[in-house]
């Protein structure tokens, strides 16, 4: 045990944490010249396109140093704020974390948050400055703020490369001498955290995970602390670039573990495998079930893909456990699944996974966020859409979900992002210079102003300066009402959404005249109507398309053009009332597009 390190990578999105990790694969000798390739644990082809981890992965390399062999186990996890859950599995499964930050823009707010995590649970930290080989890198700037952030001496910051692979020995020293060897008991019952699941179309569910104490052993009758379900471990081995099958994995390590199960949500990240037969006394601390925090309807264009869409959803909730969805019907869309997801991130790559993989043609309708109704008689339930909104005689008040946001900006951009945040109801709650030009504001905001296009406009204000990372802090009363979008007296579903009474009146005005251009003129006239409840508070009209009646009366009496006109009235009339109104797909989405 004394000779294994287990550590992971924490960083920014784009501070070069995957290619660092090549290099470190490289050098251990891990991986062959001829395997060799850029973002090479990012097996996913929208990874690679767009130059993010989306799942975290595990590797084991071997290192000489002093004529000793040590084990480092690398864990690699996602730096986008929507999977930071899969951080901290991470981070629980290590003793030590390397902290990279991007020599040329400094400290963001995830390197900041994903910081907290790795102090909250006693990692030791290295930290390392990357890119140093670039002209524009402001090395002591850059140093300054990592001895600011976490209090260690300029000595320890190590300097590297991943391109050139400058730093890349003394890195892999540092983890052997500054990193921890695993603390457990081999002879205590068995206790492993699993951090990750990945699904095999041949094997079935494959799941990663650390053991803390005791041995894993192949052939041995398991059980999943969380879900009660028991097991038998056909295959157990550890994580190379391909799999390697050992009789058992000991205390300390990291491995990997078959047991033939088919579907991917009996395994929850964050679980603890223990003994069937001789089970641990309690679990590995920090179990919680992933929450979706943004919901949005995905329906198929054509209606008789429905099952195809299902198919595919079930497909893709086997490499993806934190997709949660429920079928449910809309009188506009027809039908198609409610679907949770962690972020917007999340949502979007669903989507393209959806279209790339699996050919499906989809609509997705306005994301909103979950709220919770508290019921006249106390009971409480949750409302993930404004068709699940109780009858306004048995509500007492709806609460929605409140995140504290952290947002890293050069301080010309202080007072356009504060009116930003005021203008989202942000609550400011704090205000900290990292460095003469840099700046931390902490934010306290509703989640649903921060789902639509928050985040397009504070990079257009900060001109992609500004760095924004977010946490969950609970639900707070608000004054919400759901507003209807009548078309001819119709309410549209797809088209409703639970707003701030305060927003509401302008919001139901742009959304009136913004379905005014897009709606296309019928032959009958449609009035487009914004309600809360009874009442309607703005409206708009799309002119029926008319033919010209009296163009044959040249001259004449004016009665008989009166005469013509009027009965053309008549027949609109009736056309509106049994006419339906085509709503094109760009008009379910103009919510989007309000400003």
């Amino acid at each position: 045990m004394k000779n294994i390190r287990n550590f992971c990578i924490i960083a920014h999105i784009d501070h070069g944490k995957s290619t660092l990790a090549d290099r470190l694969l490289e050098f251990t000798q891990t991986i062959s010249k001829r395997e060799m390739m850029d973002q090479v644990l990012d097996d996913m082809d929208l990874e690679r396109e767009k130059g993010i981890t989306i799942k975290s992965h595990a590797i084991q390399m071997n290192y000489f140093l002093n004529g000793e062999e040590y084990i480092l186990n690398l864990i690699d996890t996602p730096g986008h704020v929507d999977f930071s859950y899969e951080v901290s599995r991470a981070i629980a499964a290590c003793e030590g974390a390397l902290l990279i930050v991007d020599s040329t823009q400094g400290i963001e707010a995830q390197t900041i948050s994903n910081l907290y995590l790795a102090l909250d649970s006693n990692l030791t930290i290295i930290p390392v400055l990357n890119k140093i080989d670039l002209p524009n890198a402001m090395i002591e700037e850059v140093s300054d703020q990592i001895v600011d952030l976490i209090g260690c001496e300029r000595e320890e910051i190590l300097h590297a490369s991943g391109k050139e692979g400058i730093g890349i020995k003394e890195i892999l020293e540092a983890i052997v001498q500054r990193i921890p060897c695993p603390s457990g008991n081999p002879d205590a019952p068995l206790k492993a955290l699993i951090f990750d699941s990945i699904y095999n179309s041949f094997r079935g569910t494959i799941t990663y995970f650390r053991v803390f104490d005791g041995v894993i052993r192949k052939g041995q009758k398991l059980k999943f602390i969380a879900t009660g379900a028991e097991y038998h471990a056909d295959e157990v081995g550890i994580l190379k670039l391909n799999k390697e099958a050992k009789d058992f994995v000991g205390t300390g390590d990291v491995g990997y573990l078959i047991t033939g199960i088919k579907d991917v949500s009996e395994v929850k990240v964050g679980d603890t495998i223990t003994s069937a037969d001789n089970p641990a006394k309690e679990a590995v601390k920090g179990f919680q079930e992933v929450k979706p925090m943004v919901f949005a309807g995905i329906y198929p264009i054509d209606t008789q893909d429905f099952e195809d869409l299902r198919a595919s959803l079930d497909k893709l909730k086997l490499n993806d456990a934190s997709l949660v969805y429920e079928p449910e019907t809309s009188a506009a869309l027809g039908f198609g699944f409610r679907t949770g997801f962690l972020g917007l991130l999340h949502l979007e790559i669903i989507q393209e996974r959806l279209e790339r993989e699996f050919n499906m043609s989809v609509i997705t309708t306005v994301p909103s966020v979950s709220y919770i109704a508290e019921l006249t008689n106390g009971n409480r339930i949750p409302v993930n859409s404004p068709a699940d909104l109780p009858n306004p005689n048995i509500l007492k008040h709806l609460e929605e979900p409140f995140i504290k946001a952290q947002i890293i900006t050069k301080s010309e951009f202080i007072g356009p992002l504060i009116k930003l945040c005021m203008d989202r109801r942000g609550i400011f709650k704090n205000q900290n210079y990292l460095t003469t030009d840099r700046v931390e504001l902490v934010f306290e905001l509703p989640l649903a102003e921060v789902v639509f296009d928050f985040y397009d406009k504070l990079k257009s204000i900060s001109k992609g300066y500004a760095s924004f990372d977010y946490d969950f802090i609970g639900y707070r009363e608000s004054n919400l009402v759901k507003m209807d979008i009548l078309l001819n007296g119709d309410p549209v579903d797809a088209l409703s959404a639970i707003i701030h009474r305060d927003k509401a009146y302008d919001w139901g005005k742009k959304l009136c005249q913004k379905l005014k251009e897009l709606i296309p003129r019928h032959q009958f006239e449609i009035a487009i109507q914004a309600s809360i409840g009874a009442k309607v508070i703005a409206r708009e009209t799309v002119k029926a398309l008319r033919k010209d009646v009296t163009a044959k009366c040249y001259g004449g009496d004016i009665s008989r053009k009166r005469k013509l006109i009027e009965k053309q009235k008549e027949g609109k009339k009736r056309m509106r009332q049994v006419g339906n109104v085509e709503v094109p797909q760009s008009a379910f989405m103009a919510v989007l597009k309000l400003d």
